[in-house]
């Protein structure tokens, strides 16, 4: 046993090698327990505050993967062997490598983190905030891997320069063939920084009308109406003239109404009033005025205009009802008519002694 013991591989003994391999052990334990201790310490400081990057971060220490323990618990495993320089260099280098991709897997999952949360926050208070942040994570996150790649690129000895140079050329043949994309892609950064429109907001593009539920980099998706989904391209959504409802800071109401050519002009004097009497009466509501508009086909109609201090459409319609049943009511009182599409025939008979030409 001894003798074994005492056999040498890759230049160290058995017993070296045991005494590596529990020192790597110890420190794979020692890794877990620091990992979930940092979790628990982090979980409770961010349920205390309500900053939002010590939620981020108690939520990325978990997201620490084994792969990393795993390769620092064997690098400090193999500082008491006697190894070459050669594979020295390469454990610390696929050490250095691992904790760059962990790097990139923390920084990519505290983006994704902090748009999510910032949305659930904002979501309300700023739904233009909330319209970018899509596009700007997924650009961060594009990045954050750009960097990775470089980093472990210099780290295995390759020159960069050169390949940004190369790569420069090549995102132009790059571009040329993914022109249809990037005009979509331009079109949404076009969108996030202008604001035409945001999450939340109720458009009517051509004959189509719905609430915007998602902007993304190259689409941006409507709900209509009557529950479907619309998808339009963010290129061709700008070149379409929109409605937005979600701009509207109150509504501007026009309707007419017409009464019965037989109504009496003391009566059509007091229409008018009645009218603005049928507004006021409404909360939320802004009387601007009522005319006697014009003579029509078959009725005398009248011209008004208000206004609904707030936007929604459910809430003018229940206005614009009380408004009718009102002025029918005070119709009804008045014993005025409303006017419908009629026509009135007026036969003239000739006097009975009149000469008759003869044909």
């Amino acid at each position: 046993m001894p003798d074994l013991l005492s056999h040498e591989l890759l230049g160290n003994s058995l017993t070296s090698w045991l005494f590596a391999l529990a020192l790597s052990m110890v420190i794979w334990i020692a890794l877990l327990a620091a990992r979930r201790i940092a979790a628990a310490t982090a979980s409770k400081l961010a349920d205390k505050t309500k900053i939002l990057w010590n939620h981020v971060v108690a939520k990325c220490i978990p997201r620490t993967r084994a792969f990393l323990l795993i390769a620092l618990s064997i690098w400090g495993g193999s500082q008491i062997l006697e190894l070459s320089a050669r594979t020295n260099n390469f454990i610390l280098h696929a050490v250095i490598v691992l904790g760059i991709v962990q790097l990139g897997l923390w920084a990519g999952h505290a983006i994704t983190l902090f748009v999510h949360e910032t949305r659930a926050r904002n979501i309300e208070k700023n739904p233009a905030a909330v319209t970018s942040l899509g596009a700007i994570a997924v650009l961060a996150r594009g990045l954050v891997w750009l960097l990775v790649a470089l980093l472990i690129l210099a780290n295995a000895g390759i020159e960069i320069a050169p390949l940004l140079a190369g790569l420069g050329v090549g995102g132009l043949a790059l571009a040329l063939a993914v022109q249809a994309i990037l005009e979509d892609l331009l079109a949404s950064f076009s969108i996030i920084l202008d604001k035409p429109f945001v999450v939340g907001d109720f458009l009517i593009v051509d004959d189509l009308m719905g609430g915007v539920e998602h902007i993304g980099l190259k689409t941006t998706r409507i709900r209509s109406l009557s529950g479907e989904q619309l998808v339009f391209s963010n290129k061709e959504l700008l070149n379409s003239r929109i409605r937005n409802f979600g701009r509207m800071k109150e509504r501007r109401i026009v309707f007419a109404i017409g009464v019965t050519y037989q109504t009496p002009r003391e009566k059509l004097g007091k229409i008018p009033g009645m009218i603005r009497e049928a507004i006021e009466a409404q909360p939320g509501t802004r009387f601007d005025r009522a005319h006697f508009h014009q003579f029509g086909d078959f009725s005398l109609d009248f011209e008004t205009v208000y206004y609904v201090a707030v936007p929604d459409y459910n809430t003018y319609m229940d206005i614009q009802q009380g408004i009718n049943l009102h002025i029918h009511e005070s119709f009804e009182r008045e014993d005025i008519e409303f006017a419908y599409p009629t026509q009135t025939l007026f036969l003239e008979r000739p006097p009975i002694n009149a000469p008759v030409n003869p044909v």
